[in-house]
């Protein structure tokens, strides 16, 4: 944990400061220590340079959540060229000019991979949150860059007292017991004027998983061991990348592919590394939990944080992506934008139709 940290801790029990408890005391990287919250003297560890702020109780079904994807994160824990592309469709219409300079605040970074671009594009202070022991993956795959700090707390429970810029969360509300409780505290933690992006599962044109997959899921792979599930996954896997080869790769971006099951998103992986589609896989045979949400869902958690414009977008015909803005205080309203801010809404709107 670097040092200046703390001035962006607070207790997620009562939103008090926290005092830094650690040896030597002018060492900027503390390794081992703790965190006492001045108020109601709550104390946090910090064990190999994190702040761990989660505690489960007995039953929690978070805690089945935490371990199976903190599991996965530490297995399927590499970083490739891909995952840059598939990130900015994720979150666009957001370019890596438009975190320059900024407080980033990532909503499950998983292992690290999108907090390392967002750090690498040159924002202020990147803060990623994990609920699981993925973050010791992230901590592993960040580690040189100096902008970066992780944290292991709860999307619900942020320890946060200072807002940031810009908040993200990439495929992580969808799987948390209450996605919009999860939306709501992200966009708490982001000032007004600020952003927030997120994308999740979409219901539409997804029934054959939550009527299929699903179930099975909930009741099989979910339950197995980290062992058992990545032994189990291997054969649809490779049938998948097979298929994926065989025919959706050659047809991709024809006028054939839109007559193919799934053919938007499985034209859009046809190209990924077997590893990627072996992780892709567990990644939708792993989870506890997972909501598929409509359109009208995503959009109602935008305006209830009072973002009355939020931009989104069908991506890949199988999920939903989302950019907004939180409302500017009065005196900011008629501000022009700064270097670096997002597009105008017109020009947004292209850039969403043009991915």
């Amino acid at each position: 944990m670097k040092r200046r940290l703390i001035d962006y801790l607070g207790c997620p029990e009562c939103g008090s400061d926290l005092d830094l408890v650690a040896q030597p005391e002018e060492q900027e990287e503390i390794e081992e220590g703790r965190l006492v919250c001045r108020t109601c003297r709550e104390d946090y560890p910090i064990r190999r340079g994190i702040p761990r702020f989660v505690r489960f109780e007995e039953g929690d079904e978070r805690a089945q959540t935490a371990r199976n994807f903190g599991e996965q994160w530490q297995v399927f824990d590499h970083v490739a060229d891909h995952h840059r592309q598939q990130f900015l469709d994720w979150i666009a219409p957001v370019e890596p000019s438009f975190v320059r300079g900024k407080v980033v605040l990532e909503g499950g970074c998983g292992k690290g991979r999108h907090t390392r671009l967002i750090a690498e594009w040159g924002a202020a202070e990147v803060i990623g949150i994990d609920v699981s022991e993925a973050i010791e993956a992230a901590a592993r795959n960040t580690a040189d860059l100096p902008n970066v700090h992780l944290i292991q707390a709860d999307i619900d429970r942020l320890p946060l007292r200072r807002p940031v810029d810009y908040a993200f969360s990439v495929g992580v509300l969808h799987h948390m017991a209450d996605p919009a409780r999860g939306f709501a505290s992200l966009a708490r933690a982001v000032r007004p004027g600020g952003a927030l992006s997120v994308w999740v599962y979409g219901r539409e044109k997804n029934g054959w998983i939550v009527h299929g997959l699903d179930p099975l899921r909930k009741r099989l792979t979910s339950q197995v061991s980290p062992q058992a599930l990545y032994r189990l996954s291997l054969l649809p896997a490779l049938l998948l990348t097979l298929l994926l080869r065989i025919v959706y790769a050659p047809l991709r971006e024809s006028r054939w592919q839109g007559r193919l099951f799934y053919g938007t998103y499985l034209g859009y992986i046809a190209g990924f590394p077997f590893r990627e589609i072996h992780n892709i896989v567990h990644d939708h045979l792993t989870a506890p939990v997972a909501f598929y949400l409509r359109r009208e869902e995503v959009e109602a958690w935008f305006r209830k944080a009072g973002i009355s414009d939020p931009l989104l977008a069908w991506h890949n015909q199988n999920s939903w992506r989302g950019f907004g803005r939180l409302p500017h205080p009065a005196a900011e309203h008629h501000a022009g934008p700064g270097a670096g801010e997002s597009p105008t809404a017109k020009s947004v709107e292209v850039n969403i139709g043009r991915r």
